[in-house]
């Protein structure tokens, strides 16, 4: 038996692994998730705010980052739409723009009686990164002179009377990385004292921690904050449990379904370090080492 394990041909493992991520897809599997307080913290910022208010959501991510952070930028927009609020889409990135239309679409689908211009919009992309967010802080039609479907700011309601983003109640920010939430956070949550929480890749979580609790209410780092997430909104709107929104093309549950594959695969993973180190241990005990 030891043999065997010892000479274990390493494209067995790699089939196993794809198996063990493949498996629980199939399946539809997602282990048990426990909610954390940042996960709460994000959905009390946006429940606790009264329904109407002005919400900024900004998409400053890429497809390289869509794993952890679509399902999250989602989930936002779902939230959001249930308590009525304003919903102020941008981007700071360019291959932002493509989730924010998404988004939209998401919400002429799920939320028919909602309309473009009076219960959401988006200023769509515009490059400068951090220059961006001073300028909007002071003056946003300063920069932005159209929306991204190139109407009048002034003709549309949710804008006509707004002059700068110091009139928004919350900033929601999903971030791959600068810019991102860091510059959020200084150029306009901080200086404005404005609310903010934020979604974030893994890597990036820890940076943000000492942001927390003011100016950023609460942080969903990566998939595992994804599904917590998801799983609070659950509890609160049990329909999101429901086919319409489970089977759409961005499900309600993606982040819990997406937690099924890791965590099958981080068990495989840590067998095959202890099988590995009980071999070598072995072999050593033995003379072979």
């Amino acid at each position: 038996m030891m043999d065997l394990l010892r000479n274990l041909d390493r494209r067995l493992v790699f089939l196993v692994m794809g198996l063990a991520v493949a498996v629980p897809i199939l399946l539809r599997f997602s282990p048990p998730t426990t909610v954390t307080m940042q996960d709460r913290n994000v959905f009390d910022a946006i429940e606790s705010l009264p329904d109407g208010s002005r919400v900024l959501l900004s998409f400053d991510f890429d497809p390289g980052s869509q794993g952890e952070l679509l399902p999250m930028a989602m989930a936002f927009t779902r939230h959001l739409a249930e308590k009525k609020h304003k919903i102020y889409f941008m981007c700071l990135w360019p291959l932002g723009e493509p989730f924010v239309e998404d988004a939209m679409k998401l919400l002429q689908e799920e939320y028919p009686s909602l309309s473009y211009g009076k219960d959401y919009m988006s200023f769509g992309y515009k490059p400068g990164g951090e220059a961006v967010i001073k300028n909007i802080i002071v003056d946003w039609k300063q920069l932005f002179i159209t929306d991204s479907r190139k109407q009048d700011l002034d003709e549309l309601p949710m804008t006509a009377n707004i002059k700068s983003a110091k009139a928004m109640n919350l900033i929601v920010n999903v971030s791959a990385g600068d810019p991102g939430t860091k510059q959020w956070v200084q150029y306009a949550a901080t200086p404005a004292g404005i609310s903010m929480v934020a979604g974030c890749t893994g890597v990036q979580a820890p940076l943000f921690y000492p942001y927390i609790p003011d100016p950023l209410a609460g942080l969903l780092a990566a998939i595992k904050g994804a599904a917590g997430y998801e799983q609070v909104l659950q509890e609160h709107y049990p329909h999101f449990g429901e086919d319409q929104f489970v089977k759409a093309r961005y499900s309600s549950t993606s982040a819990l379904q997406r937690m099924g594959p890791q965590f099958v695969a981080h068990l495989l993973m840590v067998l095959l370090i202890v099988l590995g180190n009980v071999i070598f241990f072995v072999d050593r005990k033995r003379g072979g080492a």
